[in-house]
C-alpha cells in the first residue's frame, strides 16, 4: 500500500508454559527446547519456576522462602548466565527469589544475553498480598535486546494495575513479559487483562503462565491491536513459538489501532495539566508520549520543571 512503510523488525520467541523443575532438570530441559525450536532467540518461563519444584505452594512457607533464597549474583545467578552463553540465546527464567543486600526477600525477574551477562533484574511491584509474603519492588524496568528492541518486565499480579503496564510503554517498552504462576480460576480473567494492557498500550504483551500442577496454563501471546497470536487452550506442558515483528508497536501507533485509535497523540505540550489525586500528582501532557531512555524516573514527581 502506498504510503505505508514496509518495516520488519523481527523477534523469534518461546514462552515455555511448563511445571516447576529443579535448575538441574530445568537445564536439561532447556537445553532439549532450544534444539527443538532453535528459530527462537528468546526463552521466557514462568514466575517463580525455579522456587516451586520441591512443594506445591512454597510461598506460603516463610521457611521454604528463606532456605531457598539467594543474593542476585549468587551461584544461582551464575549457573544461568552460564546457561544463556553457553546456548546462545536471550533467557528469561522466570523469577526467583533473592536475598537483598537489606536483608528482604522480593520476588525478581531475572534476564540474561546470549553473552552470558545478566542484562537486567526486576522485583515484583505488586506481591499478591496477603498471601505473598515477599517485600515489593519500587522500580519499574525494561531492558533493550541488541538488534531487536526494548522489553518491560511484570510479574503476575503486577498486569491488574494498569499503571504498571502503562509505566512500562511509556518507557518505550515494545513487549511486556508477564511471568505468571496462577493456579487459581482468575485465570480466565488475566487472559482479558492480557488483551486489555496491548490495547490501552499498543505493544505485544506475554503472559506465560506455569503447567500444572503449579499452574492452571493459558499462557498467550497479544500482539498491539489485543490480538491473540498464540496461546494454550489448558493447563498442558507447552512451548508456545512465534516470530513478532516489533515495528508494528510504532507502525499501530502511527496509523492507529484498526486504523483509529491512537491514545499516544491524545495530549500536545501546550495542554493544561490534569490532576491525578489518587497519585497525589498530576498527567503532564509534556511528558505523555513515550521515551527512548533508559533511565526514566520511575516517579512522575522527580522530573524537574
Amino acid at each position: 500500500m502506498q504510503g505505508i512503510p514496509l518495516m520488519t523488525r523481527l523477534l523469534p520467541l518461546a514462552l515455555v508454559q511448563t511445571p516447576a523443575e529443579s535448575m538441574t532438570d530445568f537445564a536439561a530441559g532447556l537445553e532439549r527446547r532450544v534444539k527443538a525450536h532453535a528459530v527462537a532467540d528468546l526463552f521466557v518461563y514462568p514466575e517463580l519456576h525455579l522456587n516451586t519444584a520441591d512443594s506445591p505452594d512454597p510461598a506460603d512457607s516463610q521457611a521454604s522462602m528463606e532456605a531457598s533464597a539467594e543474593p542476585l549474583d549468587g551461584p544461582r545467578d551464575r549457573t544461568l548466565a552460564e546457561l544463556a552463553g553457553d546456548l546462545g540465546i536471550w533467557l528469561l527464567p522466570g523469577s526467583v527469589l533473592e536475598r537483598g543486600g537489606d536483608g528482604r526477600i522480593y520476588n525478581t525477574a531475572v534476564v540474561y544475553s546470549p553473552e552470558g551477562q545478566r542484562v537486567a533484574s526486576y522485583r515484583k511491584v505488586f506481591p499478591w498480598k496477603p498471601y505473598e509474603t515477599v517485600s515489593s519492588g519500587t522500580e519499574f524496568v525494561v531492558f533493550d535486546m541488541t538488534g531487536y528492541g526494548r522489553v518491560g518486565l511484570s510479574i503476575c499480579y503486577d498486569a491488574w494495575f494498569p499503571e504498571h503496564s502503562r509505566h512500562l510503554a511509556w518507557m518505550g517498552a515494545e513487549l511486556v513479559l508477564n511471568v505468571v504462576r496462577t493456579p487459581t480460576n482468575d485465570r480466565v480473567q488475566e487472559v482479558v487483562i492480557g488483551q486489555a494492557n496491548a490495547i490501552v498500550n499498543q505493544n505485544f504483551v506475554a503472559s506465560v503462565n506455569a503447567a500444572s500442577p503449579n499452574g492452571v496454563g493459558r499462557s498467550l501471546l497479544v500482539d498491539p491491536e489485543g490480538r491473540i497470536r498464540i496461546e494454550a487452550t489448558g493447563p498442558e506442558d507447552a512451548t508456545l513459538v512465534d516470530v513478532i515483528d516489533l515495528d508494528q508497536v510504532g507502525n499501530v501507533r502511527q496509523y492507529g489501532t484498526a486504523g483509529v485509535t491512537r491514545p499516544w497523540e491524545q495530549f500536545s505540550e501546550s495542554d493544561d495539566a490534569i490532576p491525578l489525586p489518587l497519585y497525589s500528582g498530576q498527567l503532564e501532557p509534556r511528558l505523555w508520549r513515550q521515551t527512548n531512555s533508559l533511565t526514566m524516573p520511575t516517579n512522575l514527581s522527580s522530573v524537574p520543571a
